[in-house]
């Protein structure tokens, strides 16, 4: 019997790793895509930032139903949806970019979103109530580390293979109508593949997960640390794309060409993938000595990761490849950082969260307030800190609850996701008022919510 159970924990994390990843690297190529959208279309920095508020405002319209739809339908069929509904989006995109219509460009942004509504309203309840709630903060942690390779990859793959082509041929003559083509055909191979994933999934059986049938979801409603997690989501999810949307800004009032700021982005993602290993790691039930041998592999990889993105670029139609290992070295001694960090939260998903959501108050504070070379890295760094908010604030607020009570729960947690579009914007709307460094201001009260939720507002009452 424990050996079935075994094998369908595996099924299963094996197979939301899979959509963690998907919806990861879909989330932020649209905001990578920001950038080259705002090329595309002449636009100002608060009307470049429609394209994340298009995105995650589809969180605060459907999340909600989208919790009872998936409680009627099953996790697999809910995830199913979703894809289809990506899908959807992706091929969207072809007639938008053809016509130029920012309008339609921004409703198929909406549509694929509302797609990832429906993976990430099935995918985090699904993994919490995979096994034991003492090890759901480390299950999600995981599964985030996999979103977080994704985040990774996405932003370095819009710079390469978007961007730079696209800059490059407003250099060669081309108009912004001309390169924006260039955005065509990732999302027709993005739709095809999830079409494909899709069907794939039909033939699957996947574990399922039972509640008490005697309790009423409804009781979510009564559990406070529910409303004050989902709160905490919003400024989690505002202050990550918030700064992650600044990081280009920032750099180009500091004398960074476009596609330079935008290939750097991608190690802001970076460290979150690195710090979410970490916390996979470090939340885990392993023994001590296993924690630290893999954590070495880790930094390891961090390095890797920090020379590998900072090195590789397109120049003249070409990819090139322009060693920096100063700059992997940074990025190992953050990981570093991070790690030690961690280990002050003692494998308590509360605290470490806390000392996380007060180093980025100070990190930014410390970008506002130096030059950009070394406010850049400031800024880099806060995706490391970043890495275990999601699946930590996510834990925390549905700790001690049923299996029968986690689709409601997990759909009032994701409607206020919708912070990944209201944050953003109103960075933008500052940038334009005043500058890229005042706009910094609006992530460092997020992050003072968050650590108030993680010491305060988490505790079950």
């Amino acid at each position: 019997m424990e050996q079935k159970t075994n094998g369908n924990l595996k099924l299963g994390m094996t197979f939301m790793a899979s959509i963690f990843f998907i919806f990861g690297f879909i989330t932020n190529f649209n905001i990578a895509m920001k950038d080259q959208v705002q090329l595309a279309f002449a636009l100002t920095n608060f009307e470049a930032q429609l394209v994340n508020f298009s995105f995650f405002i589809a969180y605060a319209v459907f999340s909600f139903l989208c919790g009872y739809i998936i409680k009627k339908i099953g996790y697999k069929n809910g995830v199913i949806a979703g894809l289809i509904l990506v899908a959807l989006g992706s091929y969207m995109f072809f007639p938008a970019v053809a016509v130029l219509s920012y309008p339609l460009f921004l409703l198929a942004v909406f549509v694929m979103a509302t797609g990832v509504v429906f993976l990430q309203t099935a995918a985090n309840p699904y993994v919490a109530a995979l096994g034991p709630q003492e090890t759901a903060p480390a299950r999600l942690n995981l599964t985030q580390a996999l979103n977080g390779v994704a985040t990774t990859i996405a932003p370095f793959l819009a710079g390469i293979l978007v961007l730079a082509p696209a800059v490059l041929a407003i250099k060669g003559g081309a108009s912004p109508a001309e390169a924006a083509k260039f955005v065509q055909m990732p999302f027709i191979v993005i739709g095809t593949i999830v079409v494909l994933i899709a069907i794939g999934i039909v033939f699957i059986n996947l574990p399922k997960i039972t509640g008490d049938d005697t309790i009423s979801s409804n009781s979510v409603f009564r559990k406070p640390q529910v409303w004050l997690g989902a709160l905490g989501i919003f400024c989690y999810v505002g202050a990550e794309v918030g700064t992650a949307g600044q990081i280009a800004p920032y750099l180009r009032e500091g004398g960074f060409a476009v596609d330079v700021a935008v290939k750097l982005s991608a190690i802001y993602w970076g460290g979150a993938m690195v710090g979410r290993f970490f916390g996979s790691i470090l939340l885990s039930t392993l023994p001590t000595s296993k924690k630290y041998q893999y954590s070495a592999f880790v930094m390891v990889f961090a390095f890797f990761v920090g020379w590998f993105i900072t090195s590789a670029a397109v120049t003249e139609g070409q990819f090139v490849f322009n060693s920096q290992p100063m700059n992997g070295l940074i990025f190992l001694v953050i990981a570093i950082a991070n790690f030690f960090l961690m280990l002050l939260g003692k494998g308590k998903a509360n605290v470490a969260l806390g000392i996380f959501g007060t180093v980025n108050m100070l990190l930014i504070l410390a970008a506002v307030m130096t030059p950009a070379t070394v406010g850049m890295w400031c800024l880099l760094s806060i995706g490391f800190f970043n890495s275990i908010m999601f699946p930590n604030i996510f834990a925390l607020a549905v700790n001690d609850l049923d299996p029968a009570e986690m689709p409601l729960a997990s759909g009032i947690i994701n409607t206020l996701i919708a912070g990944g579009a209201v944050v953003p914007l109103l960075i933008g709307g500052l940038t334009d008022a005043f500058s890229a460094r005042g706009a910094l201001l609006v992530p460092i009260l997020c992050y003072a919510y968050i650590t108030f939720f993680a010491l305060k507002g988490s505790k079950i009452r």
